[in-house]
């Protein structure tokens, strides 16, 4: 009797120096896995905010600079026809090229909303 009751008092210990940790871990994950859920979806929201003012601009920049084909197939801005040009440029090589500045259709294009 007195052994199943050491081996009872064992196993609580266990559970308790073993378990209860493990729980809280895995809670803990559970929640950081959902605030990261909800900020994907705040960030999918602020990009398509984005994206609808510039699917409102009817000229592309490769219909302005007449670009040849062989060109535009190689241009991260042909490529992607959803997003602002000067966006795809700067999403593909981490920068906005100098000649985005002064193209009429960067300059021509409307200022997305305020983004809260």
């Amino acid at each position: 009797m007195e052994f199943l009751r050491t081996l009872e008092t064992l196993l609580i210990g266990l559970g308790i120096r073993l378990g209860l940790p493990l729980a809280l871990t895995a809670l803990a994950a559970w929640l950081l896995l959902r605030l990261d859920q909800r900020w994907q979806e705040q960030a999918r929201a602020r990009h398509a905010k984005l994206a609808v003012g510039a699917a409102r601009h009817s000229v592309r920049c490769w219909e302005e600079n007449d670009c040849p084909a062989e060109k535009r197939a190689s241009c991260p801005a042909y490529a992607r026809q959803n997003v602002p040009c000067w966006q795809a440029f700067r999403e593909s090589t981490g920068r906005m090229p100098e000649q985005c500045l002064g193209c009429s259709v960067f300059r021509n294009a409307p200022v997305p909303a305020a983004i809260l």
